[in-house]
């Protein structure tokens, strides 16, 4: 056997937990992405989707991708930089920028090429990035691969964060970069207390607003704009693959940072640009978000009345006020085992274990999507409530 296969093959915890019965990855769907799906022949309820407008069945959106697929094929056969741009690229980089508030946009093939691209061209050897040490894998992946100086600090903490900006040198360019709403515990970015030591400390921002855009703000357009602080944000990235249905990603920025990255981005010059159905998808769901307010208003009142069921409950949620509830279980292996039987029961919810949070750490990630009926949500926590009681994680 070569080095690396005797190596690699070392690695046997999906083995173990395939023997055990318990491994929850790679489930296949036999469906569409909706409210409910079916696996292996079996319909359950999805409260693992990041689909928080419930728009991958829109009629609309579908119909775009279909005509869009029509009139430019199936793929760009290269590059944004080369021949990869369309014209309907164009189109949604400005509405775009139009949305979040920003003078330009340019998009990517996927959200996490947006992060690793954009943080890590930014800055360079005499500069700082400062980041939060929750943010997602893609920011962590971005600044590993910057010549800045890195310095973490402690979640949503200012205090830690100050310290860590009066470790820079003043006349050197210092990013701050954060998730708007972060992706496993469901809470938010104190976004006004980063903007203030930014201003005291002459800092960049960069948010991440996957999880924020269609969930915040007027018409969804992100944490950034709940808080009222757009102008003071420099770089806001969303993605396509939760609220815009689709897949791909975007960063906008004032016009001398977009005209940087469009030059020197590697992973969205060296990558193939997004699929005519996929930005014609993004396109159509962000005219919905604009066009169909009630959508937002029924994921927040679902939102609100899961939050109170999983607290009458006695389930330990964490700091979240958004769709993405965190229900802490605190063992690997049991996590798994709730999932298996919440699954048995009719209800898909994601583990959410180590290495992805500290072990004793380990959740499980309850989402919603605007589309859920109460009768579908209160099966949920019926069942939840059920399966929790069993194992003691609530009395």
């Amino acid at each position: 056997m070569k080095l690396l296969q005797e190596k690699l093959s070392k690695y046997d915890a999906p083995q173990v937990a395939m023997a055990a019965g318990i491994y929850p990855y790679f489930r296949m769907i036999e469906s569409d992405q909706d409210t409910e799906v079916t696996i292996s022949g079996k319909k359950v309820l999805m409260f693992g989707s990041n689909a928080y407008l419930g728009l991958t069945n829109h009629p609309k959106v579908k119909e775009a991708a279909i005509e869009a697929t029509k009139k430019y094929g199936t793929g760009c056969a290269g590059s944004r930089f080369l021949n990869g741009t369309l014209d309907l690229h164009i189109e949604l980089e400005n509405r775009l920028a139009e949305f979040v508030g920003k003078e330009e946009a340019i998009v990517y093939s996927t959200g996490f090429q947006v992060n690793l691209g954009v943080v890590s061209c930014l800055t360079g050897r005499e500069d700082y990035i400062l980041w939060d040490e929750l943010d997602h894998a893609s920011i962590i992946e971005g600044h590993r691969l910057s010549f800045s100086t890195k310095l973490k600090y402690k979640h949503n903490d200012m205090e830690s964060l100050e310290k860590q900006l009066q470790k820079c040198a003043p006349d050197k360019v210092k990013l701050i970069v954060t998730d708007g709403v972060f992706s496993m515990e469901g809470d938010v970015a104190k976004l006004p207390e980063i903007i203030e030591l930014a201003k005291k400390y002459n800092a960049n921002v960069m948010v991440d607003e996957a999880h924020g855009i269609g969930v915040f703000g007027k018409c969804g357009r992100g944490t950034c704009d709940h808080f009222g602080v757009t102008k003071d944000v420099d770089l806001i990235m969303g993605t396509f693959s939760k609220s815009f249905a689709s897949i791909g990603g975007f960063i906008a920025a004032d016009s001398s940072i977009i005209n940087y990255l469009r030059h020197h981005s590697r992973s969205y010059i060296f990558s193939a640009s997004n699929t005519p159905a996929a930005t014609a998808a993004a396109k159509a769901a962000l005219e919905i978000m604009l066009n169909e307010p009630e959508r937002l208003d029924n994921l927040w009142y679902l939102t609100n009345y899961a939050l109170e069921g999983f607290r009458n409950m006695g389930c330990e949620i964490g700091n979240t006020s958004t769709p993405i509830i965190p229900l802490y279980i605190r063992d690997n292996n049991l996590t798994f085992l709730i999932v298996k039987e919440l699954f048995e029961a009719g209800v898909f919810v994601n583990p959410v274990v180590s290495p992805a949070v500290a072990s004793e750490d380990t959740l499980i990630r309850f989402s919603l999507m605007a589309t859920h009926t109460k009768a579908q949500l209160d099966y949920a926590l019926e069942a939840i409530q059920k399966v929790f009681k069993k194992y003691n994680i609530i009395k």
